[in-house]
């Protein structure tokens, strides 16, 4: 059935195959359906008669006596109905393989938990007498909640024809996935699909050779079981995956975290795709199908003729309604409703206007002695008795004469009101024209003067442009023209690193005059700071002898970057003890002004914070200069 069998069919009544995933020498490796529990599970399946299956049953029981959470589980074992067959639990996410050819290689710390987890479980297995024989990184899973687990425990090395006792075999392979997760090359004893490591007269080239920044905590441990004759391995006892397991803890540290980065590098494997739907037929508006004729045994027989449409019928007299307007009755005691009739006489046109009155076209002549025109002024102050009246009567001499006025009231000042005391306050205040033009001349001297006084002010003069007030003062480092102070040597400076080293032999290129070259840090997975796994990095400049230092100019790889510059007249090991001299947030281009001019003679180059790069966080100090 192995090489007959199909998705879909039934195993055992119980198993129905999904996805064929793998091929080897006959042995077939399912995605199944469990009919009884409703899962998915993985399924081994080779024939009975295979020389394989005895080996199979065996691996399979005793797998199944590791307890841990991180194996995945022998289910079910048997042969029947010509197959030999072992069900283990099954597992949703990427294997490392997968990883490593989506994503690359793995952050140094997130590869020393994974294998650590690994170990830790290898390690469990080992304890029960178990070992897994196949340890590839084909056989690691990543689940999508960053939970590691080990697939094919002792089964997927009978399957293969290996042997399942070799716990020394185990502990290599686990350096090889320590290998593979730092570099992407596979060195461990067991075949993989990933490509192999890189080798050199029969030993293979240590981690820290294939890709730069590798930790060597790590680098020696891989070192030490890959090529243990070539390596000190007395230096680093670790012989046993209990040994490993407890090795990675201690570089790793604090966990957190460290399921949620890996969970973060699983591609997405099953990504929504967009369906379009082929547009929908235009519904057309069609016509009414006609009725049909109605039979003629329908129609009845005195059936009026029809009367032509210009001639209208007979109507019958219509009937006296107690209203016209059809609206309810509430009185019913009353039937007189003429008040709702419609009103048949006319209605009466309105009067018509009065004509407007003539006006004269010259005003009457006024009387002997008194003035053609008077000023309004004696109007509004006049008696307003006959005149706000209406009255017009009053000669010229009287206070209520209106020259226009006709006498009926409707003269052109007939309707003047009397103002009385409020019309007092409408003549002009003597002397406010002057004050206004008084109150804008002095807002224009202020004005004036405080131009002055700002430009004096700008330019370095007194308030009246006569100078300075301040005594003189010494020029600033900036303002003088400073010289460079030549570099004699260059080192680096890592208190904090395992080793005290941080990339030496590229730290002259930071002071040989060439911006295309530079020294770099290593590629850190947290910032720098007191978070991180450092405070700071930086280099060490001796300048030969005691110099004046006033500032140091910066040639960058990345933005921004936080720099701190320490002087001291020894060669410094450390910054703790020194007397930071100035600090800056730098661009690509940029220079730290210490406070003071200072007489040193070592100048430290001290890196608090680096720019983001891909993978991590890593600083560049293309080209340094020292002024003074």
């Amino acid at each position: 059935m192995p090489q007959t069998a199909r998705p879909g069919d039934v195993l055992a009544d119980r198993y129905r195959l999904v996805d064929l995933l793998s091929e080897s020498s006959g042995g077939l490796f399912w995605r199944a359906h469990d009919r009884v529990l409703e899962r998915h599970v993985a399924l081994h399946v080779i024939d009975a008669d295979d020389e394989r299956a005895p080996g199979l049953i065996e691996a399979a029981r005793r797998s199944a006596t590791v307890l841990d959470r991180r194996v995945l589980r022998v289910l079910d074992a048997e042969r029947l109905e010509g197959v030999c067959y072992v069900v283990n639990e099954w597992g949703s996410g990427a294997s490392l393989d997968i990883l490593l050819a989506t994503g690359g290689p793995l952050a140094p710390r997130k590869a020393a938990w994974l294998v650590g987890e690994v170990a830790d479980a290898v390690a469990t297995s080992h304890a029960a007498g178990v070992s897994h024989g196949r340890l590839v990184p084909e056989n690691v899973l990543v689940e999508r909640t960053g939970q590691v687990k080990v697939i094919g425990m002792c089964v997927d090395a009978a399957l293969h024809g290996l042997p399942t006792d070799g716990t020394a075999t185990d502990v290599v392979d686990l350096a090889g996935l320590l290998y593979a997760a730092l570099t992407g090359r596979w060195a461990g004893v067991s075949p993989s699909a990933v490509p192999a490591a890189p080798q050199e007269h029969g030993h293979v080239l240590r981690p820290r050779q294939v890709r730069a920044g590798v930790p060597r905590p790590l680098d020696a441990l891989c070192e030490a079981l890959l090529n243990p004759y070539a390596a000190r391995r007395d230096l680093l006892d670790v012989t046993t995956a209990r040994g490993v397991a407890a090795y990675l803890e201690d570089f790793v540290g604090d966990p957190t975290g460290m399921p949620e980065a890996l969970a973060a590098m699983i591609p997405a494997l099953h990504r929504p795709t967009t369906i379009v739907l082929p547009p929908v037929p235009e519904v057309l508006p069609h016509e009414r199908e006609p009725d049909p004729a109605p039979r003629p045994g329908d129609q009845p027989d005195d059936q009026a003729d029809p009367q032509p449409e210009d001639q209208p019928g007979p109507t019958s007299p219509r009937a006296e309604l107690p209203t016209e307007a059809g609206l309810p009755i509430f009185d019913d005691e009353a039937d007189d409703v003429t008040w709702l009739e419609r009103r048949t006489d006319p209605v009466p046109p309105p009067p018509p206007f009065e004509e407007p009155p003539s006006r004269p076209l010259f005003a009457p002549e006024p009387a002997d002695g008194a003035p053609v025109r008077r000023p309004r002024v004696e109007v509004l102050h006049g008696d307003a008795g006959p005149h706000a009246g209406g009255g017009g009567g009053g000669a010229p001499g009287d206070p209520s004469y209106w020259p226009w006025d006709d006498g009926d009231g409707r003269g052109t000042g007939s309707a003047l009101p009397a103002v009385g005391e409020e019309t007092e306050q409408l003549e002009p205040v003597p002397g406010r024209r002057w004050m206004r033009l008084a109150i804008i001349l002095a807002l224009c001297a202020a004005v004036l003067v405080a131009t002055v006084v700002g430009v004096n002010l700008g330019r370095g003069r007194g308030p009246l442009g006569t100078g300075s007030q301040d005594p003189p003062r010494d020029a600033s480092p900036s303002a003088r023209a400073l010289s460079a102070v030549p570099v004699r040597g260059v080192t680096d400076l890592d208190p904090q690193g395992g080793d005290g080293e941080e990339n030496p032999d590229l730290v002259p290129l930071a002071a040989d005059a060439d911006p295309a070259t530079a020294w770099r840090t290593a590629t850190y997975e947290q910032q720098l700071g007191p978070g991180g796994l450092k405070t700071g990095v930086g280099i060490v400049l001796d300048l030969g002898s005691p110099q004046e230092v006033s500032e140091v100019g910066l040639t960058l790889v990345g933005a921004p970057t936080e720099v701190s510059v320490y002087v001291s007249d020894t060669e410094p090991t450390a910054v703790r003890d020194l007397t930071l001299a100035g600090s800056d947030t730098l661009e690509e281009r940029g220079r730290v002004e210490l406070e003071e001019p200072t007489t040193a003679r070592y100048v430290v180059v001290w890196l608090t914070s680096l720019p983001a790069v891909d993978g991590g966080y890593r600083g560049e100090v293309a080209e340094v200069v020292v002024r003074g």
